[in-house]
């Protein structure tokens, strides 16, 4: 079983924070995190200042990224604009993402999703051969409730050009099945999962079963959305590199050095962080 795991800490991360971490920071951070043994990091998403201010001053983070060979760098796109700020920033991959409701993406990127779907597609057609297209709310919307599958299969398939597709469950709603069963219907590369009904973990393992390859998560479990309402962390990436490599999937990631960012961040943060194996330590210790 293959696995490249997507840091997505240092944007999924810190956009729901309080405290807005200054670009240096933030670019140590993808530092500390690329000295870790992870192949991609997503470290900036290219929105406006005002509308998510966390993520103000994409352009200076990317400047102050020390670039490691092995390691892609990430950034995130809602929009045209977004993706002439990417295309200028010389990152390696761009993420583009879109809601499966109309609700989501109204209150997320101010569009309907037949504008969304036109805006993935019209940036498709200029993107790099390295792009994501991630679609959000895929298994539950905060505003709307259950998302039919069948809209997401299609919204996919729509979307089959795309270098992966990673299907994010946004708020913690989906349960290992109906992981499994939507990765398998779509064909999707990858899943996003976050853990705020305690079912992160086991529906990222369930989407490896179902022919996934591609993990998101976020250090020390950081997260959340701004325009979900009581979405909490992604699955902490420390404790997932662990359960994997536990369980005999090789990940290449310094689960130690994880766990050492985890204890920096709380610090930095100055409150203690949603995962768990850097409070209770790797096992056995050393």
């Amino acid at each position: 079983m293959n696995v490249t795991l997507c840091e997505v800490g240092p944007r999924d991360g810190l956009q729901n924070e309080q405290d807005v971490l200054p670009p240096t920071t933030r670019a140590e951070l993808v530092n500390r995190l690329a000295a870790t043994g992870l192949p991609r990091i997503e470290a900036v998403s290219f929105v406006r200042d005002d509308a998510v201010p966390q993520m103000a001053g994409a352009e200076d983070v990317v400047e102050g990224i020390e670039r490691r060979d092995g390691v892609e760098y990430v950034g995130l796109v809602l929009n045209e604009k977004g993706f002439e700020r990417f295309a200028a920033s010389g990152l390696d991959r761009v993420n583009l993402t879109l809601g499966a409701t109309e609700s989501f993406n109204h209150r997320n990127a101010n569009a309907t999703l037949d504008e969304a779907v036109e805006r993935v597609t019209t940036i498709l057609g200029k993107a790099p051969e390295r792009s994501t297209v991630t679609i959000s709310v895929a298994f539950g919307c905060p505003f709307e409730g259950r998302v039919d599958p069948a809209v997401v299969a299609s919204l996919a398939e729509r979307f089959s050009e795309a270098g992966e597709i990673v299907l994010a469950d946004t708020i913690g709603a989906a349960t290992p099945r109906q992981v499994k069963a939507l990765i398998e219907r779509t064909g999707a590369a990858g899943f996003h999962g976050h853990n705020t009904r305690n079912t992160g973990f086991a529906n990222a393992y369930a989407a490896l079963e179902g022919g996934a390859s591609v993990l998101d998560a976020s250090i020390g479990g950081l997260g959340g959305c701004p325009y979900a309402p009581r979405a909490t962390g992604n699955i902490a990436t420390e404790d997932l590199v662990y359960m994997l490599e536990g369980d005999g999937v090789e990940t290449g990631v310094d689960v130690d050095a994880l766990i050492g960012i985890s204890e920096w961040l709380e610090g930095v943060l100055g409150r203690q962080l949603e995962g768990q194996l850097y409070r209770a330590g790797s096992f056995p210790s050393a």
